[in-house]
């Protein structure tokens, strides 16, 4: 079942065709990495899906909803449903990371704070923060900053978490239990995944699905094993610059 669907979207920045046609179903439940080559639109795709743009053309649809002409409150309404992890954790400087990841919780819920300290704590159990929610993040490692972006992301138990190249600036090791601690999130939650990232030949290994954006379109989808049998040159291409020097049979 599609819980996100792109019908024709199409999208012009500072001049600049960006989008020009995607149409891409995100089925529901399962983690679907996006890649392509830089400056193809996939953070542009990204804030199309969450309604952070609205196409010039073309449809966007969440669950049955057609957001891309929706305003205010029935819009922020679907966004509730949303997470996101950004490439930088987006982390604020001068909060805690408790605090940080208790954020959306003050923010958008009424709760009691003893809910919120055990909600939060939690969380940061989950992703390898026990016992740090008192640093700042810039007492932070690269990688504690991303877990800390995760536990802010999974905080509000999100239908949907959209990650845009959550691994950006770490090492291969670090970007690797970065990739494993999102597949056991995905795993134990069962929210519907939609990743942005660069990182070929690793993403094959934990995307159920994978689809590459080139020239403002979708030229391929398909379930992760399938795609690296691909015959499309543009596609063999990019996956071995990216690294992977042979495919599967």
């Amino acid at each position: 079942m599609a819980m996100i669907k792109l019908a024709g979207v199409e999208k012009t920045l500072g001049g600049q065709p960006v989008l020009c046609g995607v149409d891409l179903t995100i089925p529901a439940g399962k983690l679907t990495t996006i890649i392509g080559g830089s400056g193809e639109g996939k953070s542009v795709l990204l804030k199309h899906i969450i309604g952070l743009l609205q196409p010039d053309r073309g449809e966007v649809w969440v669950d049955g909803i057609e957001i891309s002409r929706l305003r205010g409150k029935a819009l922020n309404e679907v966004r509730k449903r949303f997470a996101m992890l950004f490439q930088g954790a987006a982390l604020f400087d001068s909060l805690t990371v408790f605090e940080n990841v208790a954020f959306p919780l003050r923010e958008k819920l009424r709760l009691p704070e003893t809910e919120v300290v055990g909600r939060v704590e939690e969380k940061l159990a989950q992703v390898g923060l026990a016992g740090m929610g008192h640093k700042y993040p810039a007492e932070l490692s690269g990688g504690m900053k991303k877990r800390a972006g995760l536990a802010r992301a999974l905080v509000m138990e999100p239908e949907i978490i959209l990650f845009d190249e959550p691994t950006t600036g770490l090492d291969p090791l670090m970007a690797k239990t970065i990739h494993d601690l999102i597949v056991a999130m995905h795993r134990a939650f069962g929210f519907t995944a939609v990743m942005v990232s660069h990182e070929i030949p690793e993403i094959f290994s934990i995307s159920d699905w994978v689809a590459m954006l080139k020239d403002g379109k979708i030229v391929a989808m398909a379930p992760s094993a399938d795609f690296q049998r691909t015959t499309d040159p543009a596609v063999l291409e990019f996956i071995a610059v990216g690294g992977m020097v042979t495919l599967k049979p």
